[in-house]
């Protein structure tokens, strides 16, 4: 995957490019993308994928006029525009999923495609969903991953969560992502999506880890009541971060998309 930066009407924006196919839009969860992601590369085997990064994520430029649902959902159709993209494929992991979602509801005859993994965007009262921004480094691996020693490693690198410097990057990158993303997810990640939903045209696939403790199961369940037609596929031994434990079984299931 290669690193591009182009321009918006509100801020350059950086994303990652590569692969062949259809075309592909992934939005990334409140956690970005690894530098080295081996998701976007396994899905790039099979798409020309397109994964912008929010602002304030990675070394991409911040932008304070984006406060809202509606910022960041008109600010993400401007990606795709300026990427010069007509009716990609729309996919979305957690937060992405969010922003997909509001997109594919929106702009409803603009996109045939959808993809929503583990996707944020509901609320359930009998199933709330963790404060994930309460958090300290060591609380987040039981919470976000199936297998919690694969998830510690992946998160540091194999390095000690309580290392000083490790602790000490981790939470200047996570303050200045967690800021941006707080905007749609806190206190809630409930912004009236459900209200909405129903305006979906797209062939929708949701993808779910069976191990979610963030966003568990039943909200996939929930995504496919309120979107016609949607399909839902569970993936065994995978929590939230299903990019990561389950990169290959999540590369197929997309594929009912191609």
């Amino acid at each position: 995957m290669e690193l591009k930066t182009i321009n918006t009407a509100r801020v350059p924006v950086r994303y990652y490019e590569g692969g062949s196919g259809k075309p592909l839009v992934f939005l990334h969860g409140a956690g970005g993308i690894l530098p080295a992601d081996p998701f976007l590369d396994k899905l790039a085997r099979k798409f020309h994928v397109y994964a912008p990064l929010l602002p304030g994520y990675g070394d991409s430029q911040e932008c304070a006029t984006l406060r809202d649902m509606l910022d960041f959902t008109l600010h993400t159709f401007d990606v795709v525009e300026a990427l010069g993209l007509k009716d990609p494929i729309l996919t979305g992991h957690s937060m992405g999923g969010m922003i997909a979602a509001e997109m594919a509801s929106i702009a409803h005859n603009d996109f045939t495609r959808l993809g929503l993994i583990s996707s944020a965007g509901l609320w359930l009262d009998k199933h709330p969903i963790p404060d994930l921004f309460a958090m300290l480094p060591y609380e987040m691996p039981p919470v976000l991953f199936h297998d919690v020693e694969l998830g510690t490693k992946l998160m540091t690198a194999g390095v000690a969560l309580d290392d000083p410097e490790w602790l000490k990057g981790f939470l200047v990158m996570n303050a200045r992502q967690m800021g941006m993303a707080g905007k749609i997810l806190f206190p809630i990640p409930e912004r009236g999506l459900s209200e909405r939903l129903y305006r979906v045209k797209a062939k929708t696939l949701i993808v779910w880890g069976a191990s979610d403790k963030l966003i568990p199961p039943v909200y996939g369940d929930a995504f496919k009541k309120a979107i016609k037609g949607a399909q839902l596929t569970i993936i065994p031994k995978a929590g939230h971060m299903i990019t990561l434990e389950q990169p290959d079984e999540l590369v197929s299931a997309l594929g009912y998309l191609g």
